[in-house]
C-alpha cells in the first residue's frame, strides 16, 4: 500500500460473503483480543481494527485492506 492507513479511512476487504466495506477505527501494535481471538500485532507487524456500517468489527493486516 503506497500510503499508510489511518483512523477514519474507508477500506474494503475480502470476507466470508464476498467483499466487505467499512472504516479503520484503530491501528493495533500489541497483542490484543477481538471477538474471542488473540491477534499477535506488534510495531513491526501492525494490524488494523475495521468496522462495517452494521457495526461488526474485525482485525486485518495491512495487505488485506484496500483504501476506497
Amino acid at each position: 500500500m503506497a500510503k499508510a492507513l489511518k483512523r477514519g479511512d474507508h477500506v474494503r476487504w475480502k470476507s466470508h460473503g464476498g467483499e466487505a466495506h467499512g472504516k479503520v477505527v484503530a491501528k493495533v501494535t500489541e497483542r490484543t483480543r477481538i471477538k474471542g481471538h488473540t491477534i499477535a500485532a506488534s510495531d513491526e507487524d501492525p494490524q488494523f481494527i475495521v468496522e462495517t456500517e452494521e457495526g461488526g468489527r474485525a482485525a486485518h493486516k495491512p495487505p488485506a485492506l484496500t483504501r476506497e
